[in-house]
């Protein structure tokens, strides 16, 4: 029989405020009850709406100013994988999901990235000049920073800025095994990296897709 974790109260709290910007449609800058008004309407302590709203804080969906009071505000993107990234890291996730999570957002990114390039060639030469730089970089830090570099833009340029966070919150824990890939290794994958681009320029993306899945699942052999 599976276990159903125990809330605290204040994560209760935090559970019913966000129900309570979404029921009353609420958007950023909108203020919110003050800390006695949330108390009295969910029948607990100001310590405990204190603490749920620090706790979304954090992330960027509460703000608290002086004289406005509380106010809902616009969550954090790069916070919030910055701090999910350490929570995988830490502890230990399995690098064979995220590594499947990843194939999964960079290859269903293409289509709209193919889209995109056709009607603005600027992102193709963005592409290709982080591929030129690659070629230049021999030291592992800073082929890790351009490879990372490379496949963001991959996905940025599909213009679906919610898989940019993902593929950010990916990245900083795939440094943990790529560091230990050779020079040669590395010369062999921004080759791929190349012949991407050009299926992508070409109109090709089941072959683009194809392609990235080899490129990344290669990586299989550090897991």
């Amino acid at each position: 029989m599976a276990t159903v974790k125990r809330q605290t109260l204040s994560e209760q709290v935090v559970g019913r405020i966000k129900q309570y910007i979404i029921d009353n449609g609420l958007k950023p800058g909108d203020r919110l009850p003050t800390e006695q008004e949330m108390a009295e309407r969910f029948g607990v302590s100001r310590i405990s709406v204190r603490e749920a709203t620090k706790a979304l804080s954090f992330l960027g969906i509460i703000r608290a100013a002086p004289r406005r009071g509380l106010t809902v505000g616009k969550v954090d993107m790069k916070r919030v994988t910055e701090f999910l990234g350490f929570h995988f890291a830490l502890n230990d996730y399995a690098k064979s999901k995220l590594l499947n999570a990843r194939i999964a957002i960079e290859s269903g990114a293409l289509p709209f990235t193919m889209q995109r390039i056709s009607e603005d060639p600027s992102l193709a030469e963005r592409l290709s000049e982080l591929i030129d730089r690659l070629d230049q970089d021999d030291s592992p830090d800073a082929f890790i920073e351009g490879d990372i570099a490379f496949h963001r833009a991959l996905v940025e340029s599909s213009g679906i800025e919610p898989l940019v966070a993902f593929t950010d919150l990916l990245h900083v824990f795939f440094k943990r095994f790529r560091e230990g890939i050779v020079v040669a290794e590395r010369k062999r994958g921004n080759v791929s990296h190349r012949r991407i681009l050009d299926l992508l320029q070409n109109q090709q993306v089941d072959a683009a897709q194809d392609e990235l899945r080899r490129h990344l699942e290669y990586y299989k052999g550090y897991l």
